[in-house]
């Protein structure tokens, strides 16, 4: 099993400096990293990912997959929760498909914070494909750790 996080968070401590950018750190999210999302632009509160959909994304029916489309909004999510700078994990999260998409289309999911506390925050993720419609919407609470993350953006 990998510790890479642990690795990560001495350095940080050890140097007190951020040592990766946001994009860096989240190619450590190899689930993501292997369905092909890449995460475009982090600020605080905010994050934007895009995935193209290719024949390995399409369930029986020949439609985006919805785990696929869940992958790509959950790490959106992910972004966006540890953009403050502490490690943050998903409690509960929803999603509901509007529309389908296909072979050919290219997903975007933008994370907005909706709610940030002491060791929670609640984000919405709006997943639209290249012409702007509204493919998906998913919403997640998180729990806020008192652990660094080794980057850090921009307001």
């Amino acid at each position: 099993m990998r510790d890479n996080f642990g690795t990560f968070a001495k350095e940080i401590s050890k140097y007190n400096k951020y040592i990766m950018s946001p994009q860096e750190f989240f190619k450590n999210d190899l689930f993501a990293e292997n369905a092909g999302v890449v995460l475009l632009e982090v600020r605080k509160g905010y994050s934007k990912a895009k995935l193209e959909i290719m024949p390995e994304h399409l369930n029986a029916g020949a439609r985006t997959q919805g785990g696929a489309i869940f992958t790509l909004a959950d790490l959106a999510l992910a972004a966006a929760a540890n953009s403050h700078g502490t490690l943050a994990f998903s409690l509960s999260s929803t999603i509901t498909f509007l529309r389908a998409s296909g072979p050919g289309n290219t997903l975007y999911a933008e994370a907005r914070e909706r709610y940030i506390g002491r060791s929670t925050g609640c984000y919405q993720v709006d997943i639209t494909n290249q012409n702007g419609d509204l493919i998906a919407t998913f919403e997640s609470s998180v729990f806020r750790k008192d652990q660094k993350v080794p980057f850090e953006v921009e307001e």
